[in-house]
């Protein structure tokens, strides 16, 4: 089986294409396109403006993959569908003007999916999961993840915050302000606290997303390691985050050759995974590079029997 998993996110949508045989699930090509979903939410409403940008990423999509004669295509939503008030209304418009289905995933499963993702790159028996995206981040403690055992989750967390909607919430300019850095940093704490986050002491995180896997690529960039490298000590992060504090044109002029489509939330999602790793007194952060959309291929579509 070939088949297409498209994730609508709160930054990106990014079509995954896989050919599922024998057990194994093999990627052939990826798209992305930074559609920046979240900037254009309202009020706490997604406008017909964002509505189109996703049904013509879709339709684009769709059109690919029937010239490569792919027929399955399956899309889910995360933070930009789910966190806004008129959810029903903007998966109706884009099943009417495209005639794909969009299913809205909660926080929650969420997690729980980026988990069945990572856990095959998960090298720790046990630890923490951070999903990092643009308009959420998904919190999951388990243990018993080896080769030979099930991973159990023991707890699962979801906050309505990201590296793109922190950009939009409280940078004013280009390059976020000590003041701003201040402010997303507490805004981290009291999402933390909002949502009684299990804090207790976690050595080691696995982290998932593209936010993440966009400041492994900084780090390694900063550090002088191999573009595979996928570690990133927590300590590195307070580095980093020192270095590039102020605009000067040497950092935008290194960011822009790093993460060109993530140079405005790139610090806030930086801040994002910094506090949260200190709350949890972790070391280092491996970052995966599988996560939710395989998580998805496995449970919702080879689990299914789609």
């Amino acid at each position: 089986m070939i088949c297409g998993i498209v994730d609508i996110g709160s930054n990106t949508i990014r079509l995954s294409v896989y050919k599922c045989e024998d057990g194994e699930n093999r990627l052939l090509m990826h798209r992305k396109t930074m559609a920046g979903v979240a900037s254009y939410i309202k009020s706490g409403r997604l406008p017909a403006e964002g509505i189109r940008i996703i049904c013509k990423t879709l339709v684009e999509y769709k059109r690919l993959l029937d010239n490569l004669e792919i027929k399955d295509m399956h899309v889910f939503a995360t933070a930009p569908l789910r966190n806004i008030s008129n959810t029903e209304e903007a998966v109706s418009s884009i099943l009417e003007e495209t005639g794909i289905s969009v299913d809205v995933i909660s926080g929650e499963e969420e997690a729980v999916l980026s988990f069945t993702g990572a856990t095959l790159g998960i090298t720790h028996k046990k630890g923490v999961m951070i999903d990092l995206g643009g308009g959420s981040t998904e919190i999951l403690r388990y243990e018993n993840v080896l080769e030979n055992e099930d991973g159990r989750v023991l707890s699962t967390y979801s906050l309505p915050i990201g590296s793109l909607n922190l950009f939009n919430r409280y940078v004013n300019g280009f390059y976020p302000t000590e003041e701003e850095r201040k402010k997303i940093h507490k805004a981290v704490e009291e999402q933390l606290e909002r949502a009684n986050v299990d804090l207790s002491p976690a050595a080691h995180i696995c982290g998932v997303g593209g936010t993440i896997r966009a400041a492994s690529q900084v780090a390694n960039h900063f550090f002088c390691r191999s573009d595979d490298y996928n570690i990133i000590s927590v300590e590195e992060l307070k580095i980093l985050l020192k270095r590039i504090k102020k605009p000067d044109s040497d950092n935008v002029h290194e960011l822009l050759k790093i993460v060109p489509d993530r140079i405005h939330t790139i610090i806030p999602g930086l801040i994002v995974l910094e506090t949260i790793s200190k709350a949890l007194n972790a070391e280092e952060i491996t970052v995966s590079m599988c996560g939710v959309r395989e998580g998805y291929l496995i449970k919702n579509v080879i689990g299914k029997g789609i």
